[in-house]
């Protein structure tokens, strides 16, 4: 008869941001009788994952597992909600597209904006119908979260969250305490192999010496801890990602809209994300790009300008060191990747969690499948750079074999090969590549549905839009009145 195997007594989690805190709430309450210690050591001005202000809609189902409210987040993280992203200038100078979160469509909608507006030259403005429930909410300018014990019109909108890094952090670390996470201050002073590919122990600054079962290395892009392991080893993408550098600027006045925008310049692309506490603007450049440049298409002196070396780890699992976050994957904060990227290793680590004794097959498959997540991301940012216009604004960036095959099942089926792994569901990726300015071809079925049914579905796409937006009250009506009746709680 087989004996359950020992569990693991201590983790170490090295790194004091709000991914690394957030890992050791999750260790901690999935492995309640082991110690988890968070060795409080920055992650670098470079750690996308952890300086991120939002994520995707995957982080509220990790929040929600891990007891994070999102009413908290609001109230005390000044957080506030995104329905979709808005792309400009990706397929042309003038264009536009929307990509909504949520998996909800319908291939007679899709068949006929296919037909009227596609992508590429043809959608070029604004005044396209709305094509999807999310779309409708963002140009009305109404939202609040649908109830979760009701169906209601907006029940099928999934949405993303944005908040105050630190705020965010500081309710984290509250999370963290309760849940009666230790935290250790100093900076790792040695490494003590264990003789096995891992770790025994490391010694921290006028702490004396910490030993544990299993280490998670979320120190940021210098991977303090994986670095270490002589098998660690990065697969760089040069290749297919050409940003090399990051300008923050200042923040800007605070803004209460559903949706954030990624433009096209041609100096790079800008990304405007609204918060509560001021608009915040990052251009992305290669080294191409001048300073003066740069701080002119940014319209400020940036206050901070983060270099950047995209790359992956080949395997973020080595002996007993797991690099997470930004010690795994260096990418630029484009379509709000790193920290999706983040939470997704710590839902498969806490899916796969080892025994004190670690098997490698276990580990083998948690590699494999991180492998995936961290391709699939690589993927959807070359699809980014593989847009009608950005192949001119970045001729240099590669594009991979899996790439150009998606593109024409893409722009000749209207379909989208299996991918495992993918950080986006796929009527996601099909709003993403349209909005990028994509053409969308059409499939067998929709190519052969008839007008009546198209005309069918539009009807009931344009009475469930109008019930929508008749239900959802105003956005910023709505959350300043959340605000005003909890002032005690608001940060």
């Amino acid at each position: 008869m087989s004996q359950p195997r020992e569990p693991l007594r201590r983790i170490v989690v090295a790194g004091g941001g709000q991914v690394g805190v957030l890992t050791a709430i999750g260790l901690r309450r999935a492995l309640p009788t082991c110690e988890v210690v968070v060795i409080g050591i920055a992650s670098g001005l470079a750690a996308f994952a952890d300086r991120a202000s939002t994520s995707l809609p995957f982080t509220n189902k990790l929040h929600d597992r891990l007891g994070i409210e999102e009413a908290q987040l609001v109230l005390s993280a000044g957080g506030s909600y995104r329905l979709a992203t808005h792309y400009v200038g990706w397929g042309g100078k003038e264009q536009h597209g929307i990509m909504p979160y949520g998996g909800a469509s319908d291939p007679a909608l899709q068949t006929r904006f296919a037909q009227q507006w596609g992508g590429g030259p043809r959608n070029v403005s604004q005044d396209r119908p709305a094509g999807s429930i999310a779309e409708a909410l963002v140009e009305a300018g109404r939202f609040a979260p649908p109830p979760p014990d009701a169906d209601t019109p907006i029940s099928e909108v999934e949405y993303a969250l944005r908040w105050n890094p630190p705020a965010y952090r500081n309710l984290l670390v509250d999370h963290a305490r309760r849940a009666g996470v230790t935290h250790v201050s100093g900076l790792i002073a040695a490494i003590q192999p264990d003789g096995r590919g891992g770790i025994a122990s490391i010694a921290i600054e006028g702490q004396g010496t910490i030993e544990a079962d299993l280490f998670v290395d979320c120190s940021g892009p210098d991977a303090i801890l994986a670095s270490a392991m002589p098998e660690f080893d990065v697969a760089p993408w040069s290749d297919i990602s050409p940003i090399r550098r990051v300008l923050v600027a200042p923040p800007g006045q605070a803004m209460l809209e559903l949706e954030d925008r990624i433009s096209l310049l041609s100096e790079g692309w800008l990304c405007e994300l609204a918060g509560r506490d001021g608009l915040q603007t990052m251009l992305a450049i290669d080294d191409a790009v001048s300073d003066d440049a740069a701080r002119a298409a940014l319209q400020a002196e940036p206050a901070a300008v983060l270099n950047l070396s995209p790359g992956r780890a080949r395997e973020a699992w080595i002996g007993n060191v797991i690099a997470m976050g930004d010690a795994a994957v260096r990418c630029e904060p484009l379509g709000f990747l790193p920290l999706d990227l983040a939470h997704r290793q710590l839902h498969l680590l806490l899916e796969m969690l080892p025994g004190r004794q670690i098997v490698a097959s276990e580990r083998a498959e948690y590699n494999r499948r991180a492998g995936l997540m961290f391709d699939a991301a690589r993927d959807l940012l070359a699809m980014h750079y593989a847009a009608p216009r950005a192949r001119m604004v970045f001729p240099d960036a590669g594009v991979p074999g899996t790439v150009r095959t998606t593109l024409d099942q893409f722009e000749r089926r209207g379909r989208l090969p299996f991918q495992e792994e993918a950080p986006l569901l796929k009527q996601e990726q099909l709003a993403l590549l349209g909005a990028l300015g994509f053409a969308r071809g059409l499939s067998t079925r929709e190519q052969h549905l008839s007008e009546r049914d198209i005309a069918a579905t539009q009807a009931d796409f344009a009475a469930r839009s109008q019930a929508a937006v008749a239900f959802a009250p105003p956005y910023a009506q709505w959350l300043t009145s959340v605000l005003r009746a909890n002032p005690a709680q608001t940060g």
